[in-house]
């Protein structure tokens, strides 16, 4: 009888593949309450790069971190009409405290635009103190009817930038920055996701926004996942808060602001993407297991070699893990890295030792191919710079494969419905046709220009409505 495989296969179902991947691969748990996720240490861990590269890109800008509270008065909810709207049916509310009835109910903060920009309206007075450039690496909760691990959870982790500006022009440039030297730049160049950026649709847009920028990613199914949002604010928040600086002039003018934000949606992207029938496989950059050795077997000269090999591996500057756990087959422990999708093993046994060689598996590419381990610490760096490109090389190739130039609506729900994206004029869609799109579980991912670069005007003639069935 035929083994069964690890992981349901991708091609027999998706969704139930995802959820073992995650299972298996060790990266989360269902929390207790409905909604709510554990993420555990290896999903952490990759949570953590992606936090240490995003937030020297951000520092990079000049914003720096800070924290705000977890819960925001209702009241403040009330100030901005369209923002309140667009969150209220995702709201979790706190009625009571220490036993007794609360004066005010409290909202767990779902975004902290009302909170943040009630202590900009009081540290803001001159133009001098512009810009103001601030980040929070937080929790946040929106209460979510259909959940998935990392997509769509009740709480989940986040970073969330929130600026000032003298001016509409260093907004709107501030929040475009952002997408591109943070965002954009992070995907491409960490996570080797093909991604692309573009301009949402005013139905699409953040609640309380005037223009959100977007970076779509086609996942292994063809569908699509939005990665990451940098929206102007425009002066919306400002209003509401009274947010008013004394200009050069002597004038007291509003602000323009922007807001930006990304999740630990990325891990699920990254599963999704990546993934295959045997497991994860993750970006060397990214990788916080970079190589991993493992002793065959547990004779004391194989143990010696590959605790000295990972010592040097070290020094050299790779992250490597030495698992030297004997105790458990070897068979189930190179499964478990392959699912965990570490990059590269090195597998050494007493055979090996004899030779002066390593068994050396590429996860990425696949394959296996003995390798002097004299010759390890020079080539590694090398074939991880190879495995990167090639993972960002096979998701431009999946999007652009299953990428179809269409003209009429009823292409564009064929096109989706088929597990591809479709490229169609907006001037032919426009909202009546995003609308009847809607129908058919589609949506207007993003508008892009002609040229593939992202328009200054949702309406600007030549843009190219790009619309899939989404996460």
């Amino acid at each position: 009888m035929a083994k069964a495989p690890v992981l349901t296969p991708r091609a027999d179902d998706f969704p139930r593949w995802y959820q073992d991947l995650i299972a298996k691969a060790e990266l989360a748990d269902n929390g207790p309450v409905r909604g709510s996720m554990v993420i555990r240490p290896y999903g952490y861990g990759l949570w953590e790069r992606m936090q240490a590269e995003m937030d020297a890109r951000i520092k990079g800008t000049g914003t720096q971190n800070a924290y705000f509270p977890l819960l925001i008065p209702q009241s403040y909810l009330t100030k901005e009409a369209d923002h309140v709207e667009g969150f209220a049916p995702e709201l979790a509310v706190v009625t009571h405290g220490g036993g007794k009835e609360l004066e005010e109910p409290a909202v767990v903060r779902p975004t902290s635009e009302m909170i943040i920009n009630d202590y900009f309206s009081k540290w803001v007075q001159s133009y001098r103190d512009l810009p103001l450039l601030i980040n929070q690496w937080a929790n946040v909760v929106r209460w979510e009817l259909r959940p998935r691990l990392f997509l769509r959870t009740s709480e989940f982790l986040w970073q969330e930038g929130h600026t000032a500006h003298a001016t509409y022009e260093e907004a709107r440039d501030f929040a475009a920055r952002i997408h591109r030297e943070v965002y954009e730049d992070f995907m491409v160049n960490v996570l080797a996701m093909d991604v692309v950026p573009g301009r949402k649709t005013v139905k699409e847009r953040f609640a309380g926004a005037v223009n959100t920028l977007t970076l779509e990613g086609m996942m292994g199914d063809g569908k699509a996942l939005q990665m990451a949002t940098s929206h102007e604010l425009g002066q919306n928040f400002a209003k509401a808060f009274n947010t008013r600086y004394l200009s050069k002039d002597g004038r007291q003018e509003l602000v323009w602001q922007t807001s930006w934000g990304s999740t630990t949606r990325m891990i699920g992207a990254l599963v999704m993407m990546h993934g295959d029938d045997n497991g994860l496989r993750v970006p060397p950059r990214l990788a916080q297991i970079q190589v991993v050795v493992l002793a065959i077997k547990g004779d004391d000269a194989v143990l010696a070699k590959v605790r000295e090999l990972g010592d040097r591996l070290r020094t050299a500057g790779i992250r490597v893990q030495v698992d030297d756990r004997t105790d458990v087959p070897f068979g189930r422990r190179a499964v478990d890295w392959e699912l965990k999708g570490v990059p590269v093993r090195i597998e050494i046994g007493p055979r090996d030792l004899e030779n002066g060689t390593a068994m050396l598996a590429r996860r990425i590419p696949g394959g296996k191919e003995p390798v002097e381990i004299g010759a390890l610490i020079d080539a590694l760096p090398a074939l991880l710079e190879e495995d990167q490109a090639l993972l960002l090389r096979q998701s431009r190739e999946r999007r652009e494969s299953r990428t179809s130039e269409v003209s009429t609506i009823e292409e564009a729900v064929e096109v989706a419905a088929g597990g591809g994206w479709a490229r169609i004029p907006w001037a032919t869609l426009g909202e009546e046709g995003e609308a009847r799109l809607a129908d058919h579980a589609v949506t207007v991912r993003c508008l892009v220009a002609e040229d593939g670069s992202v328009p200054d005007d949702g309406d600007a003639p030549g843009n190219v409505a790009i619309v899939a069935r989404a996460y």
